[in-house]
């Protein structure tokens, strides 16, 4: 079971158990889980930590990822995720949501709703997604500054600095950008948009003793890498940011146009989680089981065929 049941909680706060991680062997594999759902699933499947990005957050709010949402928006998401699964959870911040002081109120903030990292970018306002075209950068001060609030105000949560800078100013002043981050407090460091194999080795080459994490979105300038090749090529952390939103959104798609096409679901049930399926996830049965006023459910078996 989950959040409700006292001896299931997690022990110990989010960032310290992220850090117990990241002290192991091997590289850390952080799927994107965009809702509470999506975070059972990939605990189920194994993993041991999370990822939650701002794009796949404003995507499932229906708006595009140009630094929009607020703080507050994103610990609902936060708020969800790490009480249905239990698991450490980075959290995109974006770039801060302002400046120093907001970036002190962004830190304890997160840290409240469950957080166990955040990563903040050096993106001007309106931010763009890592892997597109005519991003604006922050002065590297600026940024720094950024960086050392929200050190300075986090109890345990593990503070990431993200470069843009490889696009716009190259190799030599992302990695110029990231040891000037990582002297102002940052934990690890995101080389983001890097665009071949040889980019990732040099940029680990040059921030050595660093923990680094690698970026493997779909659709944008990282070719497709495995995370034992992220390991090999010297990062500690990699992420899948929008891969389980990018899956749920086609489905759903698909589903609607069957829906248009053919007059309701009959065609798609293969494709559906079933009830019990979908009751075993979220452990229906188990908080059934927490009040005895309820009766237990009896899950319905297939679909009754029509006479």
């Amino acid at each position: 079971m989950s959040y409700l049941v006292a001896a299931d909680l997690p022990q110990g706060q989010a960032g310290d158990r992220l850090r117990a991680l990241l002290a192991r062997p091997g590289i850390l594999r952080m799927p994107g889980a965009h809702n509470g759902m999506a975070s059972l699933q990939a605990k189920q499947a194994g993993f041991e930590a999370l990822y939650l990005s701002g794009a796949a957050m404003t995507a499932s709010m229906g708006i595009p990822d140009l630094g929009m949402i607020t703080v507050d928006e994103v610990c609902f998401f936060i708020r969800q995720i790490t009480r249905a699964s239990g698991l450490p959870v980075l959290v995109d911040g974006d770039t801060g949501y302002g400046e120093a002081l907001n970036c002190m109120h962004m830190v304890r903030s997160f840290e409240d709703a469950g957080a166990a990292a955040v990563h903040i970018e050096d993106q001007l306002l309106p931010k763009k997604c890592g892997h597109l075209n005519d991003k604006k950068l922050a002065d590297p001060m600026d940024m720094a500054a950024k960086v050392a609030a929200c050190a300075k105000a986090r109890r345990h949560l593990v503070v990431l600095a993200r470069t843009d800078a490889a696009a716009s100013e190259g190799m030599d002043g992302a990695v110029a950008r990231a040891k000037l981050f990582v002297e102002a407090g940052a934990d690890a460091i995101f080389p983001e948009a890097l665009h071949d194999a040889e980019m990732f080795r040099e940029f680990a080459r040059r921030m050595p003793g660093v923990p680094l994490l690698a970026n493997m979105t779909e659709f944008g300038r990282t070719p497709f890498f495995t995370a034992s090749e992220f390991e090999e090529m010297g990062y500690k952390m990699v992420i899948w940011p929008v891969s389980s939103l990018r899956v749920a959104s086609k489905a759903s798609a698909e589903l609607y146009a069957a829906i248009a096409k053919d007059g309701g679901t009959q065609n798609k049930l293969d494709a559906m989680q079933t009830r019990k399926e979908l009751y075993a996830t979220i452990d229906y049965h188990g908080y059934e089981s927490l009040d005895a006023s309820l009766v237990a459910t009896i899950t319905p078996e297939g679909m009754p065929q029509r006479s």
